[in-house]
Formats: structure tokens, sequence, C-alpha cells
């Protein structure tokens, strides 16, 4: 029996076969284009699938999405921003296999709880921080999907004070302040010269004014709406993946620091928030954990 997992992010592009204990291995990656988004992910599955009978498909996949429709809605990828029928496309490609989508951060509480850092923590909250800022939740050991599967997209809980424009039409949305791109512009408006999340980092750490302002606010921001959603769902853990989530102290500090400021009611004095143990491959791996756990459709 084959499985495939696919994982469409705001940048990258993966697809893996997922073994018989649940994970799944990376077998290709690429680049999302400018256009054509479509060709080069049946491409991508075809290649991976080489020529074997597909059975399962596991879809993670940024959004917004409409998961009972298996439509997705990107805000960072303008070819699909109207909506994609991503569900039926990868049908029409194994039509004999059954195929199962969430949106990436259920995705990403799947594998976290089953793989990574929430295996012992029935009430967790996944976060990545990266291009754009998502998530999942786990809730008693189950991962909430929402009635159109959109639980847990934390990148729109809105960052106190803030009035930044963010991608949906909203503002003050802590993916238009803590992301990697959002955090890169804050910097250049302000002289920095750089172009690129690492390289923030790499200035920030460096002690340069603005990365290091830049990256404190960011960590500010994550750590104000990390509590609120903590103390709304009452979890222990915070799991925080993603590239901009590497960017070490100069993002780590002022979160932790928030934290200390909102995070002091009685029932969250245990709260936790580490980084992913899985790095980049969690939407993945979550992907092909939808083939052995959801229901099928």
């Amino acid at each position: 029996m084959t499985v495939l997992a696919l994982d469409i992010g705001a940048t990258k592009i993966a697809v893996g076969l997922v073994g018989a204990d649940g994970m799944t291995h990376e077998v290709g990656r690429i680049q999302v284009p400018p256009t054509g988004v479509w060709d080069a992910v049946r491409g991508l599955l075809l290649a991976a699938a080489n020529g074997s009978e597909v059975d399962l498909v596991g879809i993670g996949a940024c959004g917004p999405v409409d998961a009972p429709a298996g439509i997705t809605t990107p805000l960072n990828i303008p070819e699909w921003r109207d909506g994609f029928a991503l569900v039926p496309a990868v049908q029409e490609v194994f039509p004999d296999a059954s195929v199962r989508f969430a949106i990436d951060g259920v995705c990403l509480a799947l594998a976290e709880r089953h793989f990574g850092a929430a295996r012992e923590t029935p009430d967790a909250l996944a976060m990545t921080v990266s291009s754009g800022i998502g998530g999942g939740v786990v809730v008693g050991g189950m991962v909430a999907v929402g009635h159109t599967g959109n639980a847990g997209h934390i990148g729109h809980m809105i960052v106190p004070g803030s009035t930044d424009p963010c991608a949906c039409g909203g503002v003050g949305c802590v993916e238009a302040v803590a992301s990697g791109p959002s955090s890169v512009r804050w910097a250049r408006e302000r002289g920095w010269e750089g172009n690129t999340g690492i390289e923030l980092a790499v200035d920030a750490q460096a002690g340069d004014r603005i990365a290091k302002a830049a990256l404190r606010r960011a960590g500010i921001a994550l750590g104000q709406v990390i509590s609120s959603a903590a103390a709304l769902l009452d979890v222990d853990l915070v799991v925080v993946g993603g590239g901009f989530a590497q960017s070490g102290e100069p993002l780590w500090r002022p979160l932790q620091e928030a934290l200390g400021a909102h995070a002091r009611i009685d029932f969250l004095r245990d709260l936790r928030v580490v980084p992913s143990e899985l790095g980049d491959q969690a939407t993945l791996v979550g992907a092909g954990l939808l083939t052995a756990l959801a229901p099928a459709p």
C-alpha cells in the first residue's frame, strides 16, 4: 500500500511517503512557484508515487481553508487566494485513493501530539512562526478542527494596540506584527538594510540596534497572544516551531518576558513554551497522520 503526505506551505511544497508506523519520510520538496502552483504540486505527487498505485493521500495546506469542501484560500499564494479546490484536484490524479485534508495548523498539532513535544501533554497549543503564523489546538488529547477546519488559527489573534494591516484584511493580527516578513519589513522601514528573517536574526544576535528592536517587538507580540490563547484554552504547553522561531535569544527573551507580564492567572502558573522537536517536517508528518487517524470523508 502506498500512502502519500503533502504539505503546501506559504513558501514550500513537500511530499513524503508514510510508513507503517505513521511517520512520514520526505521524498521531495520545491519552492512555491509564482505561477503554475497546481502543476508543480501534481508533478511532485506523481514523482513521489513513482508509478505505484496510491491508496491514501493526506494533505496539510496553509489557509484559510474550507475543509469540508476540500478548498484552500491561502493568503500567501496569490494564484490560489480566491480559492483552489485542492482535494478534487488530487482525487483526479489518484482516482482510487482516499484523500484527507486539513489546515496546516491541525497537521502541526497532530504531529506534535503523536511524535513531538506534546506527546505526554493532552492539552497544548502548537504554533509555527515563519513566513506566516499558524497553529493548532490539542484538547483532551484530541486535535480541534472547527466547523470550517480553521480552529487554532492563532496568526489572526490581535496584538494589543497594534494597527498593522494584515493580508487577511484586518489590522493588528499577530501575523502582521511577528512573522518573519513582517519583522523584516518593520526593520527595513527604520533603516535596516537586510532582506530576510535569517539575516535579521543574525544581525540581532550581533547587536544591531534595529534588528534587536524588530525581534523584541515580535517576541513581545507572540508572548501577549500566547498568554491570551493559553488563558482561553487552559493549556499548559505551547510548542513553537517554524524558521523565524529559531531566531534565538533576541526573540525568545522578550517572548518569555511578555509571558511573565501577562500569563499570571493562577491556572497558568505551570505554562511552558518550548521549541518544536520536529522542525520544518512537522506539517508533513501531521499530513501523514491524517491518513491513519482521520475518518474517511
